[in-house]
């Protein structure tokens, strides 16, 4: 009998300390008296790290409260429940846990221990994310096709007769500048539809400093009008990129804008441009502005999500899509009252 129990408790021994999920058994006081070895792969403690700790100081925050709740139920009802609880991982991130949690009853026939079995989800949840975007892109392209369309019908009208008009009154003023801003209106236009329909793009080799001091010329009377000063850091004369430039215009004018807007009582903005490793153009826009909270970054990009009263999110949705279709990449850095650094990358054309 003594060596089938052994044999009996090596078998069970070497699948719980040999299996991927996370075994764990916790005690009345929450305690924890058995931690698999997965642990150390998963989260990053060692056992003897976790021996005695009290399992809520590993849940995040958020989280505790739910999961006392369900083990005070189990204990009084002794059914078993599942749930997904997010638990600190030794370097502070927080993993996703999907975990289900089983009674071990007494002698008496009363709850003596909690056996929680968990798997780590973390990739799961990333994936069901891209799905969810990918929904949500496509949901966007059909509204902004619908969108163009009647933009674009009015404004083919009000150019039509803008043309006429300059060839019968040559003296008219600012006539060149409202063509210019309906070109881009049209140009605008064409990004919608591109989201709905990709387009053919009409790439060729462009001094990236040179799209930049257009978009900032164009900004210019908005700057005086807001008393905001643009700083200019450029460590090379050109910085040839292969690129379609007015889509490259439209992001820079799109993060631009966004940055005198979060500096209404104006300030400094600086721009940067700099060659890195791997003929890589780096370009930095910082802002003097409100900033943006640190959890908020990740879904700066997603359509129908601002931070302005009356965005729509679409502009920088825009931008993280030509960035992308330039094989490049954009990214955040910001904190709330100290402003926010963009950095751009993109493959220079050797």
């Amino acid at each position: 009998m003594e060596k089938t129990l052994e044999a009996s408790e090596s078998k069970y021994r070497l699948i719980a300390e040999n299996t991927s999920d996370l075994i764990m058994v916790m005690d009345k006081d929450h305690s924890a008296s058995y931690f698999s070895p997965s642990h150390e792969l998963v989260l990053g403690y060692k056992g003897f790290e976790l021996e005695g700790i009290e399992l809520c100081m590993l849940i995040h925050p958020d989280d505790v409260w739910s999961f006392k709740s369900t083990i005070k139920k189990m204990f009084e009802d002794k059914e078993s429940h599942s749930m997904e609880i997010r638990f600190k991982h030794k370097e502070g991130s927080w993993i996703e846990l999907e975990s289900r949690l089983r009674s071990v009853k007494g002698e008496e026939g009363t709850i003596k221990h909690i056996v929680i079995i968990s798997r780590d989800i973390s990739e799961r949840k990333k994936a069901e994310e891209i799905l969810l975007q990918s929904e949500k892109l496509s949901v966007v392209g059909e509204l902004a096709a619908g969108v163009a369309h009647e933009i674009r019908n009015p404004l083919t009208t009000i150019k039509g007769f803008l043309q006429v008009y300059k060839r019968e009154n040559h003296l008219i003023k600012f006539s060149d500048l409202l063509l210019s801003e309906l070109e881009r209106i049209e140009t605008t236009t064409s990004e919608l539809l591109s989201l709905a329909k990709p387009q053919a793009v009409q790439l060729a080799c462009t001094d990236i400093q040179e799209l930049i001091e257009y978009t900032l010329e164009f900004l210019s009377p908005q700057t005086l009008l807001n008393n905001i000063e643009f700083i200019r850091n450029y460590e090379e004369s050109t910085f040839p990129i292969t690129c379609e430039k007015n889509q490259l215009k439209q992001v820079f004018l799109n993060i631009l804008k966004n940055a005198i807007e979060s500096m209404p009582s104006g300030g400094e903005i600086d721009i940067s441009l700099r060659k890195e490793a791997d003929d890589v153009c780096m370009i930095s826009i910082k802002d003097q502005g409100c900033g943006i909270p640190e959890e908020l970054l990740p879904r700066l990009g997603q359509p129908f999500y601002s931070l302005k009263e009356k965005g729509t999110g679409l502009g920088l949705m825009i931008c993280h899509r030509i960035i992308k279709q330039h094989r490049g990449n954009i990214a955040y850095k910001s904190r709330v009252n100290e402003g926010t650094l963009i950095e751009i990358r993109l493959p220079m054309t050797k």
